[in-house]
């Protein structure tokens, strides 16, 4: 069981790595096509439509629950990955860009919420520990392209998405041929196109899922704006001169720690009260940091975006924890694939809210508005029944 867990983390850190393999070469791309300064948002936003998508027709159509995850999984990672190689056609626009970042994200929807189904399938008892090191594998593969990027300067921004295709293929293969069904899955017979819904009708389900959306709200915002974060202080104190792609990778991958460390406190005590915290503590974050971000310090501003980047994920693998056990058994791997579809559709909208109002307020206040929807999603996970 340990063997197949470590197989299945090493497989989703592999996949995973397409994630963000668009916003590592951004810096390139734009420089190459003269794109403008707002294309980081729609690239980010066009990868989570795809994502959305995808996770909507997996739901629609139960497809991890009929049919077998692995070959579910390894399907996604070698499509995903083949549209990850497309935006190294020759003369490529920016539309043609969105478009195969929309299809990776697509195809990501039978990889990240099918890898919490396998492990859901093989773990009954110790499920938050198990989903602590999936969501970990997750962190690393989002981060990976930066680091990537940073061992990859001098050499054409092609070899970014070779090298993330050429790790998603490995990681199909490694779920296909090493990690069968799992004891304790349930297949559906047949298609149920309400089966998506079904979870919501109980209170506790509705509950988490909420909360988990207020946590959806900042994460991906703050991933996709770390680096500019970072740039942004590069600009202001002109004398500093931070690795934009080296700490973005380190600040983004340290919440990989964070994932494993909640996953084994949740044993401990709960986690519904271990993900309530680490919500309420990012949300801290994200009020504070006007008083971080311009800091005149670079040590205070880093060691600050380190805690964030370790609170923000914390509560990732606990909310899947807790959806997958107040999921109907029969429509798990659906109710989780629905509830990571709406929490993504959610990041589009704050990734789009951020840019847009970037350019109007005060930069040192912008990322406060990252708080609103943690505050909502600890309004859901604190309300009485």
């Amino acid at each position: 069981m340990r063997l197949i867990l470590f197989i299945i983390v090493i497989s989703q850190f592999l996949c995973t790595s397409l994630w963000f393999a668009g916003n590592s070469i951004i810096s390139d791309l734009a420089k190459d096509l003269n794109l403008d300064q707002n294309f980081l948002a729609h690239l980010t936003s066009a990868i989570q439509f795809g994502f959305i998508t995808g996770t909507f027709v997996f739901a629609v159509f139960t497809i991890s629950d009929r049919f077998s995850p692995s070959l579910v999984f390894f399907c996604s990672s070698i499509l995903a990955g083949l549209f990850n190689l497309g935006i190294c056609i020759n003369d490529i626009d920016e539309s043609e860009i969105l478009l195969f970042r929309f299809l990776t994200g697509f195809f990501l929807a039978g990889i990240y919420p099918v890898g919490m189904k396998i492990v859901s399938d093989y773990y009954q008892t110790g499920l938050g520990k198990s989903l602590g090191f999936l969501v970990s594998a997750l962190v690393l593969g989002t981060a990976f392209p930066h680091l990537l990027k940073n061992f990859t300067l001098g050499f054409p921004w092609k070899y970014v998405l070779y090298g993330t295709t050429g790790l998603s293929v490995i990681g199909g293969l490694n779920v296909l041929l090493f990690v069968p069904n799992g004891p304790y899955r349930k297949p559906a017979q047949k298609i149920k196109l309400t089966a998506f819904i079904k979870g919501f009708t109980n209170k506790n389900f509705r509950s988490i899922s909420f909360g988990y959306f207020g946590h959806m709200w900042e994460l991906y915002s703050f991933w996709t704006f770390v680096p500019i974060m970072i740039t942004s202080r590069n600009n202001y104190y002109t004398t500093t001169n931070l690795n934009v792609s080296l700490l973005s990778f380190l600040i983004i991958a340290a919440g990989s720690v964070a994932c494993v460390f909640s996953g084994m406190l949740s044993q401990y005590f709960g986690a519904k009260k271990i993900a309530t915290l680490s919500l309420a503590l990012s949300c801290g974050c994200c009020l504070v940091s006007p008083f971080f971000l311009f800091s005149r310090s670079s040590i205070l501003f880093i060691l600050f975006l380190f805690i964030w980047g370790l609170v923000v994920i914390a509560d990732s693998p606990l909310f899947s924890t807790l959806v997958a056990q107040n999921a109907p058994d029969e429509s798990k791997g659906t109710s989780l694939t629905i509830v990571n579809c709406i929490g993504f559709s959610i990041t589009i909208v704050s990734i789009q809210f951020i840019s847009l109002v970037s350019s109007k307020i005060n930069p040192q206040l912008i990322y406060m508005l990252l708080a609103i929807g943690p505050i909502l999603g600890l309004v859901a996970l604190l309300k009485k029944k």
